[in-house]
């Protein structure tokens, strides 16, 4: 089988060096849905050989001294040393077994698993979608673009008879309430947007006046 395939931006290396759960293991993951696949377990017996021997040192510190801390270093060297070696042999053997969960799409070349791929067209479903979830999605494309025009157009016969042109404060300058342009505070009960001038005949309006005092015109 080809070892042809590369894993650059859509695999998480999950191998561990130490310990008693040192091994390989790697994460792939498809481009299109980001569901994930993890290649067997594979035990480092080194790095897990150097951990019991490191759990015993611990335990066993009180008797053994300081040559139990050179006995455990030297096991975390010798593993150490062959851990790159092995992990890129491990990777080699998970990029193989990985061709059996991916594709990899020759027009945008993604790699992307068995539910993303457009088998009749050796394509992924991102280059090569299918036509009956496309042709469903534009008739909901569809159906929603014609409520939305509708909702306009309602929204603008509604508009004619919006009077543009009266002051409205958004917030209440005695409680700083939100108040949506209402004429009174919903907060405080606080006129709002009171006009300096008549309606009627344009002359200046004192504050708290309740009619014109040019024409008596009520405000």
């Amino acid at each position: 089988m080809s070892t042809e395939i590369y894993f650059s931006n859509n695999y998480r290396d999950l191998c561990v060096e130490h310990g008693t759960g040192a091994g390989f293991q790697f994460e792939f993951s498809c481009s299109r849905c980001y569901d994930t696949w993890r290649s067997p377990f594979e035990s480092f017996r080194a790095g897990q050989m150097a951990g019991w021997l490191s759990r015993g040192v611990n335990a066993a510190w009180s008797f053994i001294g300081g040559a139990g801390r050179g006995v455990s270093a030297a096991a975390d060297g010798l593993a150490g040393a062959s851990f790159g070696t092995q992990r890129d042999a491990a990777f080699t053997r998970a990029i193989e077994n990985a061709q059996g969960h991916f594709n990899r799409c020759p027009r945008c070349t993604d790699y992307v698993c068995a539910r993303c791929w457009n088998a009749e067209h050796g394509l992924c479903l991102n280059c090569s979608p299918d036509t009956a979830a496309e042709a469903q999605a534009a008739q909901q494309r569809g159906l929603n673009d014609m409520v939305a025009q509708r909702a306009y157009d309602a929204g603008q016969q509604r508009g004619g008879t919006y009077d543009v042109t009266t002051p409205r404060q958004l917030v209440c300058p005695n409680c700083r309430t939100e108040t949506r342009g209402s004429a009174f505070c919903p907060g405080c009960g606080h006129r709002l947007a009171q006009t300096t001038s008549c309606s009627a005949c344009d002359a200046a309006l004192p504050e708290g006046a309740a009619f014109c005092p040019a024409c008596g015109a009520q405000r």
